[in-house]
């Protein structure tokens, strides 16, 4: 059984930046891709960003590029997500998320292990 916990969150101000942290139990993390989601009120879940499981093939969503980078420290069982010139549109709870044996680029429905979930306020 694998479990995440998500750290990093809080409150910031617009343009500011936050460094999410999960880190993984188990062993099963290197055999995973790994990424993040987040979920506004009212909002479907997004994917935000994923990286395989040997960290050199990454995915974002447009909303991210250019402002976020997500890394992956296998040694740690951790993934990071280092979020950069930060908008109120990206407040939303952000969840890691695994996937064994999985691609950078990741699906809701086919995630494995799930994050409790983090809150990110970005404030104007």
């Amino acid at each position: 059984q694998v479990q995440l916990v998500e750290s990093g969150g809080g409150l910031v101000q617009a343009g500011g930046s936050l460094r999410l942290s999960c880190a993984a139990s188990g062993r099963t993390f290197s055999n995973c891709a790994v990424g993040w989601f987040r979920q506004a009120p009212g909002k479907e879940r997004e994917f935000v960003a994923g990286v395989d499981r040997g960290g050199g093939t990454t995915y974002y969503t447009d909303s991210a590029k250019g402002r976020f980078t997500i890394s992956r420290d296998n040694a740690k069982n951790t993934v990071y997500l280092q979020m950069n010139s930060l908008k109120p549109e990206d407040t939303a709870v952000y969840q890691c998320a695994l996937k064994a044996w999985g691609a950078a680029k990741l699906v809701a429905s086919s995630i494995d292990y799930w994050g409790q979930g983090i809150q990110v306020t970005v404030s104007s």
